[in-house]
């Protein structure tokens, strides 16, 4: 289901939507983005890699997220031995995403020597990749994992696809940010092609699926990142010789989940004693949320009243 009224227009920015090649056995997403990732991204000071990093992964969450038939939550996490401990989007079937990346600043500036923009091993080192599933509290999460491979999230993607479901895919990822009269923004983009079964009137699935990768492997980064380049257009220089079909765009936008009652219930869970310690000289416990780095300012008292 869209999130935009039906007789509203479709996002032309921001959007994750489906796409279809007349005729062929294959299915396909595409996501675009520029505000709802430039706030997930510039909410901290990230250096340049580690926030096309994160841009990766938020790209990543909301192009296979966006595919759930079921209400709850895609979180996409790597997680390594390298100077970026830890990478993590997550995208909700409402359209909202957010992420976060934990990592060593001096480790990261050394892994850039040498480097235009190191991508996802050198950064993450060896490690995990994960997507995760949560339906909510009534349902057990679903997950699969695998290595990290290559230097971008989309290989770790593929491989995902591969080992878990069986279902050639192949995965663009890409994030860079453009500059005009407001300032410089970060924009991201993906996109994602799968086999479908085949039959006799949609022809050899392995022919078509060769012709698709051909195609799809012309896709340039910078064609996915381009404000001026809208995704009717960019779908129609790929594949226009066939037909192609944008379908089911969802907005996207940044949201966090924290709020004054989550921190309040988090600190809850330590004993009283810990939480007067960690109150500052105003008397406050001061909480900055890691994803949006929003600050809350705690009474230890209001947290304790019921001890």
């Amino acid at each position: 289901m869209s999130d935009h009224a039906p007789d509203a227009p479709a996002p032309t920015d921001d959007l994750a939507a489906a796409f279809q090649i007349d005729g062929w056995p294959v299915r396909g997403r595409l996501v675009r983005m520029g505000d709802a990732v430039d706030a997930v991204l510039s909410a901290h000071d990230y250096p340049e890699a580690v926030a096309a990093l994160l841009g990766e992964a938020c790209a990543l969450a909301a192009l296979v997220g966006s595919s759930l038939k079921v209400e709850g939550r895609l979180i996409v996490q790597a997680q390594g031995d390298g100077p970026v401990r830890y990478v993590v989007a997550d995208y909700d079937t409402d359209g909202s995403l957010r992420g976060f990346c934990r990592f060593d600043p001096e480790g990261v500036a050394q892994a850039s020597t040498g480097f235009a923009r190191p991508g996802a091993q050198t950064l993450l080192g060896q490690g995990v990749f994960i997507m995760t599933l949560d339906r909510g509290p009534d349902f057990e999460r679903t997950q699969g994992v695998t290595p990290i491979e290559g230097e971008s999230l989309s290989l770790c993607a593929e491989h995902y696809f591969q080992q878990s479901e069986q279902i050639p895919t192949r995965v663009k990822l890409a994030v860079g940010s453009v500059t005009n009269d407001a300032g410089t923004s970060w924009r991201a983009g993906g996109a994602l092609i799968q086999v479908v079964a085949g039959d006799d009137a949609r022809g050899s699935t392995e022919d078509v699926w060769e012709r698709t990768q051909a195609l799809f492997h012309t896709l340039a980064d910078d064609e996915l990142v381009d404000p001026t380049i809208t995704p009717q257009t960019l779908l129609f220089r790929l594949f226009h010789e066939d037909g192609v079909r944008l379908e089911d765009a969802h907005a996207l936008r940044a949201h966090c989940r924290c709020s004054h009652e989550r921190i309040v219930g988090m600190l809850a869970s330590f004993p009283a004693s810990e939480r007067a310690d960690m109150a500052e000289p105003d008397g406050l416990i001061h909480v900055t949320c890691e994803y949006c780095a929003k600050v809350y300012a705690v009474s230890p008292e209001d947290v304790g009243a019921g001890d």
